[in-house]
């Protein structure tokens, strides 16, 4: 029955997460697609400039939700179907709830529902983390915070933090959890990060270049 548990880290996090609440809300609101308006991405930052504050929260209840309850789902299904503890270094399974975070992120950034064309992941990211391991969502959370609050660039505090979780990943799970998977899930942490950060390229040309909008301006 394991088997069942692999198709249910592949599949249950990209296809919940696929799920759009930004498009979703925008279509409602507007009769409009977001990825034609503003940046052009389908995500929070966005939905706040271009709908206001209200679609925004939705987009963001939405799109926490999604991303954790489909680590979570994985974790069960492992723990009930499976019969392995994912959460217990001892198991050496850890890598698996991290896999779960990457699917979500792919799921997230490019949906089958919207002919692969989605966010960037980073709402995403974090809400899965946040399950699949607290400390290291707080640390992450922390950075993104504080970089943002500085500079009010959302994107520079979404690739700084991305980066981030590479490094926390084989800090926790080695020297505090005793992980013997940490270098495995180390690997899965980078590739997360990465495909955040290659998700926010265009970002980074125009923070290079200062044409990049800061938080609180409005999209044209």
């Amino acid at each position: 029955m394991i088997w069942i548990c692999y198709i249910a880290m592949l599949i249950v996090p990209y296809l919940m997460s696929g799920i759009n609440f930004s498009i979703i809300v925008c279509k409602m609101k507007t009769g409009k697609d977001i990825r034609t308006m503003g940046s052009g991405n389908a995500g929070l930052t966005n939905t706040l400039r271009v709908l206001g504050k209200g679609a925004a929260g939705i987009v963001l209840i939405g799109d926490v939700s999604k991303a954790a309850l489909a680590v979570l789902i994985v974790r069960l299904v492992f723990l009930f179907v499976g019969g392995v503890d994912t959460m217990n270094p001892a198991a050496e399974m850890t890598w698996v709830e991290y896999f779960a975070v990457f699917m979500a992120i792919v799921g997230h950034c490019f949906p089958i529902y919207y002919g692969f064309k989605g966010g960037k992941g980073v709402l995403a990211a974090i809400s899965a983390i946040f399950v699949l391991d607290w400390r290291i969502a707080c640390i992450l959370l922390g950075i993104f915070i504080v970089l943002v609050a500085a500079t009010r660039y959302v994107s520079l505090g979404s690739c700084v933090a991305s980066s981030c979780f590479c490094i926390a990943a084989p800090l926790f799970g080695y020297f505090l959890d005793h992980d013997p998977a940490f270098i495995v899930n180390t690997f899965i942490a980078a590739f997360c990060g990465g495909l955040i950060v290659f998700r926010h390229r265009a970002n980074i040309k125009r923070l290079v270049t200062h044409t990049e909008k800061k938080l609180g301006e409005k999209a044209k």
